[in-house]
């Protein structure tokens, strides 16, 4: 097929097409030809059992068990999703392997974890949206506070998650575990984060010395 046909059906521009096909090729996808002579991917070519090996397969499978042992219910659900949607496109061979992983990560969830899980969703959504959220907020002994602080990331560290935080109040980098929120509100106010306070300079914080677990 030229790549002037590629471009009208798929309404982009030449460029666009060369490109994408270049990086295709590169990631391993069986296209033949060049720009200025045309493009065939061969028939019995399937890309998605040429993407990914068995052992690859098997760390998706294990990637989706521990996202919906413990990570909130939507990702939980896409994560799901995504692999259902990649077994369907796999030959009998690989969907057996599949099905077959023996690493699992079981799904126990009390009311406590199911809420956890809830509150997991609407701390991604703060963090998407920069949306200034007011925490009540029990620390390791037990002591409550009033937090208001601009989300920055989720953690997790294999027992705990955490919130990555700049605190209003402690004027510097905090970590807040969900399963300590008692309420979470969001402000109605947005962030800008700037440098100093953002993500990059979060993460090079937790790389030093500094705890700043609450």
């Amino acid at each position: 097929m030229p790549a002037r046909q590629l471009a009208a059906t798929l309404e982009v521009s030449l460029r666009t097409v060369y490109r994408d096909v270049a990086d295709l090729q590169l990631s391993g996808v069986p296209i033949e030809g060049e720009a200025g002579v045309g493009y065939v991917l061969r028939k019995g070519s399937d890309i998605p059992p040429l993407m990914f090996s068995a052992d690859e397969l098997e760390a998706l499978v294990t990637g989706t068990r521990f996202v919906r042992a413990f990570a909130g219910e939507r990702l939980a659900r896409e994560a799901q999703s995504a692999l259902i949607k990649i077994e369907a496109v796999l030959p009998p061979d690989l969907r057996e392997r599949s099905a077959q992983s023996r690493i699992y990560a079981p799904i126990w969830r009390d009311a406590f974890q199911t809420r956890v899980a809830v509150l997991l969703d609407q701390l991604h959504a703060a963090i998407v949206a920069r949306s200034v959220l007011c925490l009540d907020y029990r620390d390791g002994e037990g002591r409550t506070s009033v937090r208001e602080v601009e989300p920055l990331c989720l953690s997790f560290w294999g027992g705990a998650w955490t919130l990555g935080s700049w605190c209003r109040m402690r004027q510097g980098f905090r970590n807040f575990r969900p399963d300590r929120i008692d309420a979470c509100r969001v402000s109605g106010e947005t962030f800008d984060d700037g440098p100093g306070r953002n993500l990059e300079a979060y993460l090079g914080t937790m790389r030093g010395d500094y705890e700043g677990f609450e």
